[in-house]
């Protein structure tokens, strides 16, 4: 049997195989202040065949949140919704993680239910833009945090996992890929300051460990993760002196021995190899597909020892049963990617499975 379908571990959990599926923004929170719905209960629900799923990326607190209608969990209404999809979850046998994701200065006023401005380690304009209720429009200058308000937001990641393990999560992962808040501290473009949160390469890694050690002290460093995404360029991040930085972060984070590191591997996967060898724990891997998506072929990066679970996001989407499917070698479906963020069932809970109806509620 390969290793991929063998149990493996996570913190506290027990996994039934080491197949993750990878957090994914589906922009469905249609819930009263955006709460987690029962429809998502049951998409979630439909994927508990992982060994572990990794929830959307969900905002810590209100300030956080960059897209339409993704979910929170700063509110008793949240919590509420969120119990409905890990009772769901684990009723089905599996395992799941909340992400939390804050987006600092990728978001827009427009996106926010009330009166707000998104914010980021210095005032810097990202270059592109973000969908909105009025369409495409172009990202805004971020208001620079002070320094009690970073500490304020560190205080609400770890509010908000506690208020995950209040919702019935086993755990948590923390955002810090994909140029959110956390990455936009790594990075030397959006991070301008000259003080203790930005003036050197450990200087930028300071918000991400502290995040991680306040959040591990609120639930236990063996429910709480982190996912990096080194060198990747998404939402206009540059990373000079990557090696030193991501030195002083591993450094930090095999201090706090978080329950795993999740690296998603996008411009540099030579890189993962000095990653493997500093990170003292286990590593999840969300490999580097140039112009596809991660696929069977990529097992054999968990036979080999490069990972010790490999993360799967696009095919999980159109695969409700995608560890079965690759345990038996059966044709993968593909996903409808424009239905991928926002609407109803089509394209979210009617994938069907090997047993050729969509997969039980």
């Amino acid at each position: 049997m390969r290793a991929a379908f063998t149990p493996g571990r996570v913190g506290l959990q027990e996994l039934k195989n080491r197949i993750v599926m990878s957090p994914m923004t589906r922009s469905r929170a249609y819930g009263a202040d955006l709460a987690p719905t029962a429809m998502m209960a049951r998409y979630y629900a439909q994927r508990a065949g992982a060994g572990l799923i990794i929830t959307e990326g969900t905002q810590p607190n209100a300030v956080g949140q960059g897209y339409p209608n993704t979910p929170g969990l700063h509110t008793g209404a949240q919590i509420a919704g969120w119990r409905t999809v890990t009772d769901a979850v684990h009723d089905e046998g599996g395992v799941i993680y909340a992400q939390l994701m804050h987006t600092g200065r990728i978001g827009h006023p427009s996106n926010y239910r009330s009166a707000r401005y998104p914010v980021g380690p210095s005032p810097v304009q990202a270059e592109g833009q973000i969908f909105t209720p009025d369409g495409h429009r172009d990202f805004v200058v971020p208001r620079e945090l002070g320094a009690a308000e970073i500490s304020q937001t560190i205080r609400d990641f770890a509010d908000a996992a506690s208020n995950a393990i209040a919702a019935g999560f086993d755990g948590v992962e923390l955002h810090g890929a994909n140029g959110y808040l956390i990455h936009q501290f790594l990075s030397t473009n959006a991070n301008r300051r000259t003080d203790e949160w930005g003036a050197t390469p450990r200087d930028r890694t300071r918000f991400a460990v502290e995040v991680t050690a306040a959040v591990a002290e609120a639930i236990g460093n063996d429910r709480t993760a982190l996912r990096i995404s080194p060198a990747n360029p998404l939402n206009d991040i540059a990373e000079d002196e990557l090696a030193e930085t991501y030195h002083h972060l591993i450094t930090g984070l095999n201090g706090i021995k978080p329950s795993y590191l999740h690296v998603l591997e996008s411009q540099a996967p030579g890189f993962t190899r000095e990653l493997r060898r500093a990170w003292n724990g286990l590593l999840v891997l969300n490999p580097a597909t140039p112009g596809g998506r991660t696929g069977p072929e990529h097992l054999a990066l968990i036979d080999e020892g490069t990972a010790d679970l490999l993360s799967f996001g696009r095919l999980f989407i159109s695969n409700p049963d995608l560890p079965a499917r690759l345990a038996s070698g059966t044709e993968l479906t593909e996903p409808d990617l424009s239905k991928a963020y926002g609407g109803d069932e089509s394209g979210y809970i009617d994938y069907p499975t090997l047993a050729g109806s969509a997969a039980p509620a």
